[in-house]
């Protein structure tokens, strides 16, 4: 691959990741709530779930379920209900005191970060509208996609790292039990856009 494909794509990437999505909300949630190690190992579980739908798409599975429409289907609907219970566990849980991130913890942050992107549907469109558009027109589709896969997945890791580093510093600030009830509505409210916004922009 030359840099006339790989530079555009990562500003394509970056543009991506920017916007605000089930990720970026998700993750900057978990790191006010509960630092920023527990937000690293979110960032590694959203990386996986990148990586997974970036390697089933090169393959040819991001295809087959846009071709599906009930496999879609099930795919969208079960990401905005996961994402609405996101919501509903930002607002239980700031009605608690906050904990210190416990080993037993951790990999419920890690699975909650794969799990909100393999049940993403804007992921797999990604993959299959974006990614097609910077390959050459060769029979080394599958190692170009594979390569640009592994480009996002680190666009998308560093954009969620800084994230982490700047929600990560409001979390003594959670320690008061008003600003945590108070943001813990925000966060769980904002969960419940992002939620509606999936529904409605996957929508066909």
């Amino acid at each position: 691959m030359t840099l006339t494909q790989i530079l555009p794509f990562l500003a394509a990437s970056l543009a991506v990741e920017l916007t605000p999505g089930p990720n970026m909300f998700y993750i900057t949630l978990l790191s006010a709530r509960h630092g920023r190690f527990a937000g690293a190992y979110a960032i590694a579980g959203v990386a996986l779930g990148l990586a997974t739908i970036g390697v089933l798409s090169a393959f040819g599975f991001a295809v087959l379920v846009a071709d599906n429409a009930i496999a879609y289907e099930l795919i969208r609907w079960a990401g905005v209900a996961y994402l609405l219970w996101l919501a509903f566990e930002s607002w239980r849980e700031s009605r608690t005191e906050p904990t210190e991130t416990a080993a037993s913890r951790n990999g419920d942050y890690f699975a909650r970060g794969l799990i909100t992107n393999l049940l993403n549907p804007k992921a797999f469109l990604f993959y299959l509208t974006v990614v097609p558009t910077f390959t050459l027109a060769t029979e080394a589709y599958r190692p170009q996609a594979l390569t640009l896969a592994a480009l996002y997945v680190l666009v998308a890791t560093l954009v969620h790292a800084a994230i982490v580093l700047g929600a990560g510093s409001i979390t003594p600030l959670l320690r008061n039990p008003q600003w945590r009830q108070r943001l813990g509505l925000i966060f769980a409210a904002l969960l419940v856009l992002v939620a509606a916004w999936v529904a409605v922009s996957t929508a066909r």
